[in-house]
């Protein structure tokens, strides 16, 4: 991906911007994030906190994943497009929902997670993955 994004909701209320480029790239195949989704799979980008500027008002859901840790998952509150995700095992960390960015043809997944709850459907290739959460 190249210096600098920007990106939105499906209605434009909650627009933000990051700094740099994404320290990683991922799909995320975990129940959550496939319902979150309403799909297979979220994609998305790891940025650090300090690199995102948002505008507009984000609604905030407090979920668990299967550790039981938190995951805060950001959404627009009229559109209901989900925006960002923030782990509490990953802090100063939040995790763009890459299909939200303005431009995403530079996106380019380097890692697939949560593979046990893959749909059996789906088939990224070579594309290295991960049961669960890597580390």
């Amino acid at each position: 991906m190249s210096e600098g994004m920007t990106g939105g909701c499906l209605c434009g209320k909650v627009r933000y911007k990051i700094e740099g480029k994404p320290l990683m790239q991922a799909v995320c195949h975990c129940r959550n994030c496939q319902k979150q989704a309403g799909s297979a799979w979220s994609i998305i980008a790891g940025v650090p906190e300090a690199a995102l500027e948002v505008t507009g008002t984000v609604k905030t859901y407090e979920d668990h994943g299967d550790s039981g840790g938190t995951v805060l998952r950001q959404f627009c509150p009229d559109c209901g497009s989900p925006l960002f995700s923030r782990v509490g095992s990953a802090p100063g960390l939040v995790f763009v929902k890459a299909g939200t960015l303005d431009d995403t043809s530079s996106f380019q997944p380097q890692v697939q997670v949560w593979t046990r709850s893959k749909q059996h459907w789906v088939d990224l290739g070579d594309l290295p993955g991960f049961e669960t959460n890597p580390g």
